[in-house]
């Protein structure tokens, strides 16, 4: 029996790319079975636009709308719309973007032919009006290809330890993984989540095919964008404080979900308690940086800034950034 395909497509504030985005889901190559619309709190037209949708779909697809007022958030808002899901395979969906005709076609395969739990691809950057910059969303975000090697060859838990390369918009994944691995915890994005599920059951695979055209206007709540020179003084600039915090929040949720759901995945474990210790040095660095240097030079000797982050850009950060 095919497998039965489910979108999940989360709105706040859309109406001006929203249509067109609902139209490419219309026009895949193999039909999707049913769409969730979960909006939050929009002002605008957003709304109307997902009731007249829901009215006029064709037959045979099943279209679900859901509001929440007040908003969510983005990884709470796309919990609530996989959860009311009901298809074996969820493709999430983000309500500005374009999908190939056979991005659906595509994906399945990967899946099927990896016997993959999540598949992400590549996809092509154009800006607010559509028109391609040339960019890819691989290139925007760096993503080296030992990167995708890596990922090829089964080792995405590597690569997602280091920095998340997946983006929900691109992603599909298996209903089995949502359900094993909701809630989403709070101190995660609900892809970056997901991906690092799928790559520590050695289920995520990528397509290097870009098969959504991912629009950048300045107004995306969660987007790509390269990092330039300024940026990346910028970033040694800011304080510390809340990124350490956000890190160690991360890697402490990581392992105690994993501790409780996998309690004799002993490699496993072994991994991530060596990346919660990554960060629990970090967060604790004196306030003033001469007394930084010999602990940051110490952690750098075990090997583990190379391991779970930027190496020695990381270094460098923890060495100049005010707390």
């Amino acid at each position: 029996m095919p497998e039965r395909v489910s979108v999940a497509l989360c709105t706040h504030n859309g109406e001006r790319h929203l249509g067109e985005q609902l139209r490419s889901v219309l026009a895949q190559t193999r039909r999707v079975d049913e769409i969730v619309l979960s909006d939050d709190a929009s002002t605008d037209r957003t709304r109307v636009i997902l009731e007249e949708f829901r009215a006029s779909a064709p037959a045979g697809i099943r279209v679900i709308v859901l509001h929440n007022d007040p908003a969510l958030g983005v990884t709470a808002n796309f919990e609530k719309a996989v959860r009311a899901t009901s298809g074996d395979v969820v493709f999430l969906c983000d309500q500005d973007d374009v999908w190939a005709t056979d991005k659906v076609d595509r994906l399945l395969r990967s899946l099927d032919e990896h016997h993959a739990t999540l598949v992400h691809s590549d996809a092509r950057i154009v800006d607010a009006d559509g028109t391609p910059t040339g960019e890819t969303l691989f290139g925007t975000l760096g993503v080296r290809p030992s990167d995708l090697a890596a990922e090829e060859r089964g080792d995405a838990a590597r690569v997602l330890l280091r920095r998340n390369i997946v983006t929900g918009a691109t992603v599909a994944l298996r209903r089995s993984l949502a359900e094993a691995v909701m809630p989403f915890p709070a101190s995660w994005l609900h892809d970056e989540w997901l991906a690092m599920s799928a790559a520590l059951r050695g289920g995520l695979v990528v397509s290097r095919l870009p098969l959504t055209d991912y629009r950048i206007h300045g107004q995306n709540q969660i987007g790509a964008s390269r990092l330039t020179a300024a940026a990346a003084l910028g970033r040694l600039r800011a304080s510390r404080a809340d990124r350490n915090a956000r890190l160690l929040a991360r890697a402490q949720d990581l392992y105690d979900r994993v501790a409780a759901d996998r309690p004799d995945d002993r490699a496993v474990l072994a991994v991530l308690h060596d990346k919660l210790r990554h960060e629990q040095v970090r967060s604790a660095y004196p306030r003033a940086r001469a007394l930084r240097i010999l602990p940051v030079l110490r952690e750098l000797a075990t090997g583990r800034y190379g391991r779970f982050g930027g190496g020695l850009r990381d270094v460098l950060r923890d060495l100049v950034q005010p707390v």
